[in-house]
């Protein structure tokens, strides 16, 4: 599983940096290792919705507040 956070200016103002480290460390304490590989781009082109995350090219809205629950559902349950 390829997840990708966007860490252009305007995520990172919005939070991107918290966001990858909630799932740095979700991905350990869930040793997900193995599954799930994390990365970093640049401007997605969605910069007015907040942070955004692809999980195998499919997009998503992520802010530091939703993180936990988003990689719960999202990448947990089908890692």
């Amino acid at each position: 599983m390829k997840v990708t956070v966007c860490i252009g200016s305007s995520c990172h103002i919005k939070g991107s940096r918290q966001v990858v480290e909630e799932f740095q460390y979700l991905i350990s304490q869930n040793n997900l290792k193995e599954k799930v590989e994390l990365g970093g781009t640049f401007c997605m082109g969605e910069c007015q919705k907040g942070v955004c995350v692809t999980v195998d090219d499919k997009f998503f809205s992520v802010t530091p507040e939703t993180a936990k629950e988003f990689f719960e559902k999202e990448i947990l349950a089908k890692a």
